[in-house]
């Protein structure tokens, strides 16, 4: 089904700068930070690739066989209003039935999904997207920019407790109300909505295709999420048990809009074996499953070498963050209100060393900022981070706190409880007294963002600005750190409105600054991401985001 695009005409003079700045090697902008800023702005991934000089990727395609069932490992929490999802095996399992009007691809690009099309103005403070004709509900009920309209409306709604997409379309909200702002959302006809932004904002593209963006229903019941099914796409949840199985099924009473091109398993089930590897490694070698949603450690090589399997790779933005609260109390005291604790604890780690035994060297040292070298964002820093434990404990001596013992909680399992181990024993070996506390997942994420010290996981985002206003902005949604810095809020508000990439960059090098300078995070790498599955199941190779969607896996003929 064509799709429309704009021509590289019709993109911003900005676009076509950095274009021919790469095409003649004088620009930092990378390939992948141009063909996303491209795709932002409505150009089809042929239109960017060949703006650089440069062939589309071909897609691989092999010989799908309808039908078959695959089994999927995940895990299942309990299943809520898409817009305060908190993990994306929450998306991954709804995708069978909620569609998003916008892709996010691993080469960065982003495609229409339940749109055919956007449109966007010089400085982004204007968007009109077009509505794909011929979607359908699954109740029969044709799609339309009303749909279109209620969602982002959605979207926009801080009186959905837990909704993290609030804060990321801010310029679409009333600040009084807390809700959509008046002539924010406009339906121009069934076919075309236009945003009016109250400043322009480059993120919102990215934040249209994250995983808490599903397209629901204008009669959404979150109580009815798994009972009463309805939306755009092929498949109906029959089942699904925390902790345990869930299961999509074709959806044989309703044919869904894009037939043909993807759907082609008659049903799809995703599988708990929680969060230990050797338990799923059982299960693969037994043939109880098809499909490993992520790897780490050696159990990369094991799944190399496990016959009828093959690994995929992505390198991402995905990272786990070790971060003292500023704003919790211990007891008496807000021990990590102080700058100079935050600082010293920085400083009695090497982030080389926490990659290297928690995540054994899969990935890339990080800088303690949270702007990743993938992000269109990003300035190297002027020098690397180095270990001083003698400066640490002369910062801890200083701030009275030298005697203090710290608290470092992380889950039970895998990377994030041995990276929060070898941060722990740098620590301990500085001087810094730690003790150790570890939560299943049950318990864990109960109360993650109040812990005082802890490891937390972060998924991947195409951008920095999409991060900053859900974790590092004053009272954000996930702000985890207790972090409220005037110049942060600022900056990050600025960066949001800057469409050229170049000037975007400049600004977050000075949050990049601040927050190593604030001690605001321990964070000590961007993780490489991997996933195993069958030879013969198709279209589950590792996205850049983990997303795992059911309709675009076959099994090969």
């Amino acid at each position: 089904m064509p799709m429309t695009y704009r021509t590289a005409e019709a993109l911003p003079t900005h676009i076509h700068a950095a274009a021919k700045a790469i095409r003649h090697g004088g620009t930092a902008m990378s390939r992948r930070e141009f063909l996303s800023t491209a795709s932002i702005f409505g150009a089809s991934a042929a239109t960017a690739y060949g703006m650089l000089g440069l062939p589309a990727p071909a897609q691989a395609q092999g010989m799908a066989r309808m039908g078959g069932t695959a089994r999927l490992h995940g895990i299942l929490r309990t299943m809520k209003d898409p817009v305060t999802f908190d993990h994306i095996t929450l998306a991954n399992f709804a995708r069978g039935w909620l569609e998003y009007l916008i892709a996010y691809n691993s080469d960065g690009t982003f495609t229409p999904v339940l749109l055919d099309g956007w449109e966007v103005n010089q400085d982004a403070s204007q968007y009109r997207l077009m509505v794909r004709p011929g979607v359908t509900w699954n109740n029969g009920a044709p799609f339309t920019a009303a749909d279109v309209a209620f969602n982002i409306a959605r979207f926009c709604d801080g009186s959905i407790e837990g909704n993290a997409l609030a804060p990321r379309f801010g310029a679409l909200r009333d600040a009084d109300t807390g809700r959509a702002r008046a002539g924010a959302i406009e339906v121009v006809d069934d076919m075309t909505v236009v945003l009016n932004l109250s400043e322009p904002d480059i993120a919102l593209v990215p934040n249209l295709a994250e995983y808490q963006s599903a397209i629901v229903h204008q009669g959404f019941d979150a109580a009815g999420m798994i009972s009463n099914p309805i939306g755009t796409g092929p498949y109906i949840p029959t089942s699904y048990e925390v902790g345990v199985r869930g299961v999509l099924e074709r959806n044989t009473k309703h044919t869904w809009w894009n037939e043909g091109n993807g759907a082609w398993l008659d049903r799809v089930e995703f599988i708990d074996y929680g969060e230990d590897p050797v338990a799923y490694l059982a299960a693969a070698e037994s043939d109880e499953i098809d499909h490993v949603y992520a790897l780490e450690g050696d159990f990369v090589n094991i799944f190399n070498a496990l016959e009828g399997w093959r690994v995929s790779e992505a390198i991402t933005s995905s990272t786990i963050v070790i971060r003292p609260n500023q704003a919790t109390r211990v007891g008496d005291i807000q021990p990590y209100a102080d700058a100079r604790v935050r600082r010293a604890l920085a400083l009695a780690v090497d982030n080389q060393v926490i990659l290297d035994l928690g995540q054994a060297g899969q990935g890339v040292v990080a800088e303690n900022h949270h702007v990743a070298p993938v992000h269109p964002e990003y300035s190297p820093m002027p020098a690397p981070l180095t270990r001083d434990p003698e400066a640490a404990m002369a910062l801890l001596d200083a701030a009275g706190m030298a005697d203090f013992e710290h608290e470092l909680i992380s889950l039970d399992a895998g990377f994030t409880r041995d990276s929060a181990d070898a941060c722990a024993a740098q620590l301990r070996d500085a001087g810094i007294k730690v003790a150790r506390v570890v939560l299943p997942s049950s318990s864990y994420w109960n109360d993650w963002n109040n812990f005082a010290f802890s490891a937390t996981i972060w998924s991947h985002r195409p951008f920095a600005v999409q991060i900053f206003p859900v974790a590092y902005v004053s009272g954000a949604i996930w702000n985890e750190t207790g972090v409220a810095n005037a110049d942060i809020d600022a900056l990050v508000a600025e960066a949001v409105r800057t469409s050229d990439v170049e000037a975007r960059r400049k600004i977050m090098a000075d949050v990049q600054r601040i927050m190593q300078d604030e001690g605001v995070i321990i964070q000590p790498y961007w993780r490489s991401l991997y996933s195993s599955h069958k030879d013969r199941l198709k279209g589950a190779d590792i996205h850049v985001s983990q997303v795992v969607d059911p309709r675009l896996i076959y099994w090969e003929a």
